[in-house]
């Protein structure tokens, strides 16, 4: 039985409609509790750029890259010298105006008249990175001493299927809660639909604070709650980081399946067996299957500066949005139909793009139950002087199409892992 937030009605996939009513259509403005414009989502760049130091002309970029070497010394030595912050400090309110603002549709808008969700992955990527500068934020210091950046997007939870590329959208978040070294930063999308803004998604993103060379950890301010629902946060936050410490110890990578699992694997080898012959190696695929090895789609991009974060590396917002739109490619190919997006859970990022790698994604599709695709994405550098392979994300994906899909099916024991993961991922995605 699936949850009950991802049995939403599916609109059909071609032809659209738009925001309705005309005041739902142009938008409207939000405001701040205290009565300001929220921040225009085009300036969280820029927001970040002043706040580092960093500059938007590639050779001045490099030299002011450079001169953060000198911002050591003002690291604190220790979390308890820094003072603690409240929720409120981070409290962040960004807007992307694509119903009051039509110039920017374009960037957001896809031919079939949607909005492309790899640039709000972009956004929403940027805005951790300011909400976690924000809880950081010291104003006895012109350029903050840390390089925050992401970690781990934990889970992002779509509300709703649909995202209007007229109307106009609210983003929110704040820290919900810190570790030493790390930051939760908990964001909200709203869209204004019907004279009221309405929920989109949910996202949780897990930020490291790093020194200015971006070389070792560096402490962050403690967070104290206030009041019963922000220490509800804060216990969710550490839950969280129980959780996925329990679920990088139990990683195939490392460990045995279970014995459930182990079942499971081996009642996928029998159904593949030829009844006719009495061997191990002459293998059949059942009715209405795929073989895993047949649902591959693999892409290259050359990073480029002009994709560069405010470190100097590739942003991690559009190493995002090259996996989503390579995963969303390959789960539109499986199904023979155009899906939808149930959830984004556990990217994580395990190592720095640099400017002018090579990088190669593999999108694979590894679990399917009914009308539900999981898809796992893997991204690596290649280094051509020593041809040496790298990995740098891995990137979990739910799709949902209109119609039951074809069953995946393993055929090695490594495939059979994927399936398992991919199994792991998608009930951690239906049944939280």
């Amino acid at each position: 039985m699936l949850s009950a937030r991802f049995l939403l009605p599916r609109l059909p996939l071609t032809g659209r409609s738009l925001c309705s009513g005309v005041a739902a259509k142009h938008g409207k403005t939000p405001t701040t509790a205290d009565g300001s414009p929220p921040l225009h989502v085009s300036n969280v760049r820029n927001k970040l750029r002043e706040i580092v130091g960093a500059s938007t002309n590639w050779s001045d970029h490099q030299q002011a890259m450079a001169d953060r070497a000198s911002l050591s010394s003002m690291l604190a030595r220790s979390q308890s010298d820094l003072p603690a912050k409240k929720m409120k400090d981070s409290r962040l309110e960004v807007h992307l105006p694509l119903g009051s603002e039509p110039q920017l549709r374009e960037k957001y808008l896809t031919f079939h008249n949607t909005v492309r969700f790899g640039r709000i992955l972009e956004d929403l990527d940027s805005l951790a990175v300011l909400i976690s500068y924000s809880h950081t934020y010291n104003p006895a210091l012109q350029r903050s001493p840390l390089s925050i950046v992401t970690a781990l997007v934990d889970k992002i939870d779509m509300r709703q299927h649909i995202i209007y590329p007229d109307c106009d959208i609210k983003f929110t978040g704040h820290v919900s809660w810190v570790g030493k070294t790390s930051i939760e930063a908990k964001m909200h999308m709203s869209q204004f639909q019907d004279g009221a803004y309405a929920p989109i998604l949910d996202a949780t993103f897990v930020m490291v604070a790093r020194d200015p060379q971006n070389k070792r950890a560096a402490f962050v301010n403690p967070l104290v709650a206030e009041g019963p629902e922000e220490e509800k946060l804060l216990q969710e936050g550490e839950a969280n980081k129980l959780r996925r410490v329990e679920l990088s110890t139990a990683s195939l990578l490392k460990v045995a399946p279970t014995d459930e699992e182990r079942k499971i694997v081996h009642s996928l080898f029998l159904n593949t067996l030829d009844s006719n012959t009495v061997s191990f190696r002459s293998r059949l695929l059942p009715p209405n299957s795929v073989w895993m090895e047949d649902a591959k789609l693999k892409g290259l991009e050359i990073c480029h500066p002009q994709e560069r974060n405010i470190f100097n590396r590739i942003f991690g917002g559009f190493l995002m949005r090259k996996a989503y739109e390579l995963g969303w490619a390959n789960a539109c190919s499986y199904a023979g139909r155009r899906p939808t997006l149930v959830a984004v859970d556990d990217i994580l990022f395990q190592k720095p793009v640099e400017i002018g790698s090579l990088l190669l994604l593999s999108s694979q599709v590894c679990y399917t139950q009914d009308q539900y695709i999981q898809v796992r994405v893997h991204s690596e550098v290649f280094d051509p002087l020593t041809r040496q392979h790298s990995t740098t994300n891995i990137f979990h994906y739910t799709f949902a199409s209109e119609a039951e899909v074809p069953h995946i099916v393993p055929k090695t024991y490594g495939e059979s892992m994927l399936y398992l993961d991919g199994k792991r991922h998608f009930n951690q995605t239906v049944h939280p």
